[in-house]
């Protein structure tokens, strides 16, 4: 990218110093899953998943390109270290926002990306029905993730407990419950979704109805430049404000409001190291947050999973729409 063009797309470039260094070198790096269908997959034609959208949707507003992303998988027990030692800018690889990751590590959460919780994977026939009925079972997880936390806390709770065994990469966690050697497979049932479709008959597996803990998905950045945290959490703001905007135009008026959203969080740009144009680029990108999540994870996608708790506000879910005034 020429300083002409950064220089435009950023009014406030000297004082945003990720930003200027993403710019200097034409790329955003972000940290995705190794592959996890649904939210970070590579193929074919690139990447694509819930994650890499985000990732997209934020070199859309930054780099007026959104297929400007160095993507650097990681396994889970890695996912903030390039993030903190400076080899990234973003990670957005089904991260659970917790205090102790942002008391533990220099960062800093931007916007739950996910509403999730844990669940299991089991086998159809194998007569399970309730995570209770795991009790004494081994059940795979990832390293690195707070699954074993999590099922301590919630066998422990009924005196009940199960053997985790952790494996250290998702593919391999996934291995070792296809083979028989674990009962169930453990991690955010959004997840579960992608892997059990990767499975060679995912018609003989089945997600539990119950999850276990609260796991709110969020994309991370570093705690040291407050303009890139601003940055990185507005692109997200603007997905659900946008759906909104169409929610409440009903039928027929998706161009009109999608052009309202963009209009009102455009110019504000120059306030956020951006251009007046960076919310319409996103939005021509990869729509809106319920577009992201249909494409990815809803019928779309042949995932089939439900909205839920990642419905807007006044559907029911969580997702709450801040003013773009």
């Amino acid at each position: 990218m020429s300083v002409a063009v950064a220089t435009a797309l950023s009014p406030t470039l000297a004082t945003a110093p990720t930003l200027a260094s993403i710019r200097r070198r034409g790329t955003l790096r972000a940290v995705v899953s190794r592959g996890i269908r649904g939210l970070s997959l590579p193929g074919d034609n690139g990447w694509s998943g819930l994650d890499t959208d985000i990732a997209r949707a934020v070199a859309a507003a930054a780099l007026g390109d959104a297929d400007a992303v160095q993507w650097l998988p990681a396994d889970p027990a890695e996912r903030l270290d390039a993030l903190s030692a400076g080899g990234a800018e973003l990670t957005v690889c089904n991260l659970t926002w917790t205090l102790g990751r942002e008391a533990q590590w220099p960062v800093l959460f931007a916007g739950v990306t996910c509403y999730d919780g844990e669940g299991f994977l089991v086998r159809a026939d194998s007569g399970i029905e309730d995570p209770a009925q795991l009790a004494g079972h081994r059940v795979a997880v990832q390293a690195g993730t707070t699954s074993a936390a999590n099922l301590a806390a919630w066998y422990g709770r009924r005196e009940l407990s199960v053997e985790p065994v952790a494996f250290p990469t998702p593919a391999e966690t996934l291995a070792g419950y296809a083979s028989g050697a674990c009962s169930a497979y453990v991690l955010d049932r959004v997840a579960l979704a992608g892997e059990r479709a990767a499975l060679p008959d995912p018609a003989a597996h089945r997600i539990l109805d119950t999850a276990i803990s609260r796991e709110p998905m969020a994309a991370a950045v570093r705690d040291d430049d407050p303009d890139w945290y601003r940055l990185c959490r507005w692109v997200l703001q603007l997905l659900t404000a946008a759906e909104h905007h169409v929610d409440e135009a009903g039928d027929g008026g998706r161009e009109q409001a999608l052009a309202e959203a963009a209009r009102l969080a455009g110019r504000h740009g120059p306030a956020i190291g951006l251009d007046e144009r960076w919310a319409a680029r996103v939005l021509a990108t990869v729509g809106t947050y319920a577009d992201i999540y249909e494409r990815n994870l809803g019928a779309a996608s042949g995932l089939g999973v439900p909205r839920g708790l990642n419905e807007l506000w006044t559907r029911g879910g969580l997702h709450y729409a801040v003013p773009l005034q």
